[in-house]
Formats: structure tokens, sequence, C-alpha cells
């Protein structure tokens, strides 16, 4: 079985519904913290209005994830009036994990979806190319591709309709087509011609901005070995210029960028201990000139300009999300807008090839905040849409900040709280909530689940317990064989701090987590329950070797297998599944059966679990399951079913 075929099972364009244009207020005064009162808990579930839109590189059109009758759907839609402006996707049983402009005409997504191999479920991805005005549907190598076939390289910007798609052809790993090859593909068609055949153990390929495949990456899972494959054009044959030993924390420089001289590239690398973006001489593979750095953070991404070969700003986060432009046309807009909106925070989301139209969110961590259109040519901003249609634009909720806290150890944490609006924030109840990942990172913006705690009463405190991403390299690694640990005494201590501060009422904690902070929550109430009056898990983990062994179905296990066991070397010591008589305070388990992430087995065995050793369901614990649920709350449904059941379950163990 080489191709895995006809998957995307009723997908089609159909017309929706969006609001028009509108004119918005200018910069007014903050608006005082909106009473308690005067909101629901629908408002809190519903979907965001709008999330993660994208200009056509004409600037007329806009591609976004939008809210459609209580589902998130991909929506095509025409920034000016007119007849059928509106067109989305629906997207049946696949996830919708990209959208990208080809040209002003087409648009290419990448979905995912679950499928039956040898009786195992596989996760595969696709690209599918989009037409504008809703006519056509193009699904890219629907004949021929395996597992992995959503890798672009790569997109044409002379306005014609191409891509560079990077592929599998095999599932199996004894054939050459199991390595990705590269084919240029007229999205408009579909039709493909193959610049790159594969090569043994090259997973990932990377193009200049000509369309030039330049540099390929392969990696060796048996030996834990990575070589870089290089030419400087297309006349050349690739060499291997470098090879790493991941066994010895060894790793390759990979351009983020091919520069328009062909000699030099820009790289990210953390030799000072954070990311930092670097001049590449590419005959030498040796960093030169140091481009940007935020001190004490990594980056998050680098912006593109429009001819794909500079860079116009680079992403990161502070305590916030922030960018620094290298485009001096796009910094001084920046800083018109953050001068405009006062303490509210201004972020350009996407632009025009030219620069001159854009997407700017406006909004703050209290507030959902709303999407302008701003074409820059007239200083004229319009309404796209609010980020939330239950919260006025002008409506604040809890205040959040960042603090600072020392872990027993003393290493340095940061952590985001947020207290209810128009309380003095002594002695509250209080919930932890530490984030998923673990490799990820919480920082101050706009979250439904703490929203909506804190107008219940309740402080909450996001810690970035050690092991999560953003502060570097060395506070990335304190977290490696501490799961279950250190990385769950930086909680417990994050608790002590807020005591010791007055903020929390030591009788009245709870923890709240989502995947690995439901497994966090699950430790918490195996191991610490003395600390805790009750602890709630969504999606959560309970027996890691179970979880390894699911994700053997998705492309590349073993270096993910091999970092897990960095992170925990006894699987079986720390998974809560293997002590559930040692759960001593009551835990609400919820998981969907939808979920692709972290499969319902893991919350559906631990309830069984906790039955099996005595405890009693109702009192002990409360296991839910969630239909259609997925790992993300991508229904309304299911996010509104999800803040009800943990609103009784807090109001009967941890009242606010």
């Amino acid at each position: 079985m080489k191709a895995i075929a006809g998957w995307l099972a009723g997908a089609a364009l159909v017309a929706a519904g969006m609001g028009h244009a509108q004119t918005p207020p200018g910069p007014a005064t903050p608006a005082a913290p909106a009473a308690p009162k005067q909101w629901t808990i629908e408002d809190f579930a519903a979907l965001p209005m709008m999330d993660a839109p994208a200009l056509s590189p004409d600037g007329l059109r806009i591609a976004s994830r939008v809210a459609v009758a209580g589902e998130q759907k991909l929506v095509i839609a025409d920034i000016a009036d007119g007849p059928n402006r509106i067109r989305s996707l629906a997207l049946g049983e696949n996830d919708l994990n990209w959208w990208k402009w080809v040209n002003d005409d087409w648009l290419i997504v990448g979905l995912g979806t679950e499928t039956n191999v040898d009786g195992y479920p596989w996760y595969i991805s696709r690209v599918a190319a989009l037409k504008r005005d809703g006519t056509k549907i193009n699904m890219i190598a629907k004949n021929t591709a395996a597992q992995s076939a959503d890798d672009v390289i790569w997109v044409a910007r002379d306005g014609t309709p191409r891509i560079l798609l990077s592929y599998q052809t095999s599932i199996f790993y004894n054939e050459a087509g199991f390595w990705p090859r590269v084919d240029e593909v007229d999205v408009s068609t579909g039709r493909m011609r193959n610049i790159m055949t594969p090569r043994e153990m090259v997973r990932s390929w990377y193009a200049d901005a000509s369309g030039t495949v330049r540099m390929g990456v392969g990696y060796n899972d048996s030996t834990r070995t990575s070589k870089l494959l290089y030419r400087p054009d297309v006349k050349t044959s690739f060499r291997v210029v470098d090879r790493a030993d991941r066994r010895r924390d060894e790793s390759l420089v990979v351009p983020l960028l091919f520069t328009a001289d062909p000699t030099r590239a820009v790289a990210s690398n953390d030799r000072d201990g954070t990311d930092a973006l670097y001049e590449l001489d590419l005959g030498t593979l040796e960093l030169g000139k140091k481009l940007f750095e935020a001190p004490g953070f990594d980056l998050d991404g680098i912006v593109e300009d429009s001819a794909g070969s500079g860079l116009a700003g680079v992403r990161y986060t502070g305590d916030a999300a922030a960018v620094h432009w290298f485009d001096p046309n796009l910094a001084k807009i920046q800083a018109d807008l953050d001068k405009a909106v006062g303490n509210r925070r201004a972020r350009i989301v996407s632009f025009s090839r030219d620069g001159q139209r854009m997407v700017v969110h406006v909004g703050t961590p209290d507030q959902p905040g709303v999407y302008y259109f701003y074409d820059t040519a007239d200083g004229a901003m319009s309404v796209l849409a609010r980020a939330s249609s239950r919260f006025p634009g002008t409506s604040r909720l809890s205040p959040v900040r960042t603090i600072r806290y020392k872990a027993r150890d003393g290493l340095e944490i940061a952590a985001v709280l947020t207290v209810p609006a128009g309380k003095d924030p002594k002695n509250l109840p209080f919930i932890l909530m530490p984030h998923g990942g673990p490799f990820a990172r919480d920082a101050e913006e706009w979250d439904w689940w703490v929203q909506f705690l804190a107008w219940r009463g309740y402080a909450v405190l996001q810690p970035n317990y050690r092991g999560s991403s953003g502060y570097g390299t060395a506070f990335a690694e304190k977290g490696e064989g501490q799961w279950g640990l250190a990385m769950q005494d930086d909680l417990n201590d994050a608790v002590d701090w807020a005591v010791k501060q007055g903020i929390a009422d030591p009788k009245r904690v709870c923890m709240v987590g989502a995947s690995y902070g439901g497994y966090a929550a699950m430790r918490a109430a195996q191991r610490d329950g003395g600390k805790y009056r009750c602890a709630v898990s969504y999606a959560g983990v309970s027996d890691l070797s179970a979880m390894m062994r699911y994700d053997s179905r998705f492309l590349y296990h073993s270096s993910r297998k091999a970092w897990m066991k960095e992170q925990a070397p006894n699987f079986a010591a720390v998974s809560p599944i293997n002590f559930a008589a040692q759960f001593s305070t009551p835990i609400l388990l919820i998981h969907g059966k939808k979920d692709r992430r972290v499969q319902v087995s893991q919350s559906r065995e631990m309830a069984e679990k906790l039955k099996a050793a005595g405890k009693v369901a109702g009192q002990d614990y409360i296991y839910a399951e969630q239909p259609l649920g997925d790992h993300h709350f991508s229904r309304e449904a299911d996010r509104l079913d999800f803040l009800q059941r943990l609103d009784a379950f807090l109001k009967q163990h941890n009242p606010a």
C-alpha cells in the first residue's frame, strides 16, 4: 500500500454569513472592568468570531477560521461589499491545520485526519487548493501521497499558482517513497512535475525565494545522527556539509531564510542561552553578525519580506507577544498604531505584498479585541470582526499581569496572574492552571478559561514551570527527567507563593489543566492531594507508556520517543494510572472521543483504575466523555459542556 487516497470526505465550499465592515471608534480611554453580573457562561464558551486572518497578496480578500453555527470553518471573503462575497469550507471530519494564499485567486490549506491502516489509527496530512470564488477544490497528490503530504516548502511570488510540495509516496520504511520527494505543483490544475527525487534518510527539504531546492536535512533514527545536504544552485550537486550526533547533544544550523545573496542566509541559534537571529555564511556555515535578540526570551519566528529573500520582522514573546520590524515602513506603522491605541495592544497580523493593506488586531489580555482592516494609503480603518461576538470591544474583564517567583531550588519562574475584576486580591479561592505541552508557555493574552474562572471569583495563576519553552536552553533543559517531579514541585511552589503574598486562601486551592496540564492535575491528586481541594483534567495523559505506543502511529515517532525518555526516564514511576489507590482529592476527568492527540483511553482507563481501587464515582472522581470533542475545543457545544461541568464541580469542591 503506497498511497492513502479518498480520505477527504464531504469537503465543500458553501455560503456563510459575516458582518459588514464598520467604521471603528477612535482611540478611546480604556473602559473600567465590566461588572461580573452582565455575563453568562455561554458568553465565555462562545468560539472566537475570527482567528488567524490572512490577506491575499493584493490585500482585497481575506481567509480566516471563523465561527459558523457553533463550529469553526475556513472562510474566504472579499473585503469590499458585494454579492457572494463570503464562502466557507465545510471540513467534515478533517482538521484544518493551516492556510496560505498562493496568489490572488488561489489558496492552499493543510488538512489532517485519522485513518485505519492495518487495524491501527494513523494520522495523515494533505494539501487542498481552493479557488477564491468557491468554484473549485483540487486535492494535491491525492492518488500518490502516503502519510505525510502537507510540507509546502515554497510559494511562487510572481502571481503564478505554483508551489513546491515535499511529500511521501509510501508508508513503508524500506521503500524509496518513504523519504519525501519534491514536486512543483500548479495548484489551479493539480498538475505536478518532479524536481527532487527521494534521498534515503532525508526528511526535510528547503528552498530559496526563487524555488531552487538548496538544502536537505537527514536523520537516522537508529543512530540518532543528522546530516545537512547543501548546494549553492540548481546546477550543482548536493554534498554533505555538516553532521550532528543527537546523543552528544549536537545540532545542525538550518537557515530560516535564504537571502538574495546566494552565499548568505539567516539562521537562529541559542549559543548565548536564548534564540537570536544571525547572518549565516553558507560557504563555511559560520554564524556572522547578530541581527536581533530579545534578552531572556526565545524567538517565535520570522516575517519574510514581499520578495521572500529578506527579513520584514521577527516575532517573540516576552511577558506578552511582541514583534521587532526590520522593514522601516512597518516599523513606523506599528509605532503609529501603538500610539493610537494607548494601553491596548495593536498587532499587525497580515499584510498585502506591497505593504499598503493590512489586518490589525487591537485588544488586551482582559479583552478579546477587534480585527481591523487598515488601508494605509488613505488612513482608513474598518472593523472586520470582533474576536468575540459576546464581549463588546470596550469591555474589560479581569486584569492580567506577569509575576515571578522562586522555586524551592532558587529557579526563577514567570507566571501569569489573573484576579477577579473589582475584588480585593486577598485570601481568594485559587486555581492553579499549568499549561499543556509541556514544551509550551503561557503569556499575557485573552484566555476564555481563565477569564471564566476569574468571573466566577477565582484568582488564577498559570506558571511557566521548568521545561517550558520561550526562556532559553538552560531553562528548558531543567525539565529533562523531571516530568511529575521537579516540574510538579514548581506548581506547588507557585501555590505557596500565592499564599505567602496573601492572594490565595490555602484551604481553597484547585488544580485545573488540559493535555500535559491535565497530567499535572492527575499527578497532583495522586501525589499532593493534601495541598489541593480538587483537581480537573481535560484530555490529560495518565499513562506515558500507552501514549508512546499511540505515538508510534505518527511519522518519525522514534525521535519523539527518545525525547520523551529524556523528559521521563521511568514512565511507570510518574504515570498516575499506576497509583490509583493514592488519589486523595476529588478529580474531574473529561475527554473528547475524537481527540487525535491524546487518546480518550488515557482518561477512560484512569477512571476504570480509580473504580477498581475502591474510589467512589461521583464522589472521589467524575468521568465524562464528549462524543464529538477533540483536543482543541473546536466546537462551541464542547466548550459549553466543559465549562458547565467545571463550574458544577468547583461549586461542590472549591466554591468561590
